[in-house]
């Protein structure tokens, strides 16, 4: 079935608003404090994943009080459904990471199974150090390894099922102002 858009507009209708627009802003100008205080001396490079990072990337840059250079990819594992599978490469990064510190952004660490293997694949590929920032961070006990965190988080919300300001819904409502949970998942 395909949902329409009276379908996403009621998902939105029903949804718990978690944390407004006011509080995400509030907590990007913290991340954007902290990393600026972390790496402003280290000529980083930032990778913004695609699609859920891209929100975040784009508010996070301006903020950010040092030169940085920007460059995104795309690795998914959920392809506009309610679940993760297994771990797709839509487009890896092509620029050069050996001796760099690199920033991963990203919107939410979940279990974190793409973070880390991006990550990974970044230090495979010479990256001298590699942090992460994440608007949200969902407090349960599946992550992909034991006490994983981002060096760099915004906010920590229950665990539901989230969108907005990235974080999609089937594919839809990335582009909602705040954080919601889906009534029901």
């Amino acid at each position: 079935m395909t949902d329409t858009v009276a379908d996403m507009n009621q998902v939105m209708a029903e949804a718990d608003c978690l944390v407004n627009e006011q509080q995400v802003s509030a907590a990007i100008d913290t991340m954007a404090t902290a990393i600026t205080e972390r790496l402003k001396d280290s000529n980083p490079l930032l990778f913004c994943v695609m699609n859920g990072g891209l929100i975040l990337t784009g508010q996070l840059l301006p903020r950010l009080l040092f030169p940085v250079q920007a460059e995104y990819l795309h690795a998914t594992r959920y392809r506009q459904e309610t679940t993760g599978g297994i771990l797709e490469w839509k487009l890896q990064p092509e620029a050069d990471m050996k001796g760099r510190t690199v920033l991963i952004v990203d919107d939410i660490l979940d279990e974190g199974t793409t973070l880390c293997a991006i990550a990974d694949y970044c230090l495979a590929h010479g990256a001298q150090e590699v942090l992460t920032a994440v608007l949200v961070d969902k407090e349960h006990d599946r992550k992909a390894r034991p006490g994983l965190k981002a060096d760099f988080t915004g906010l920590y919300v229950e665990d539901r099922f989230l969108f907005g300001y990235g974080m999609d819904y089937k594919g839809y409502w990335r582009n909602a102002p705040g954080i919601y949970a889906v009534k029901g998942l």
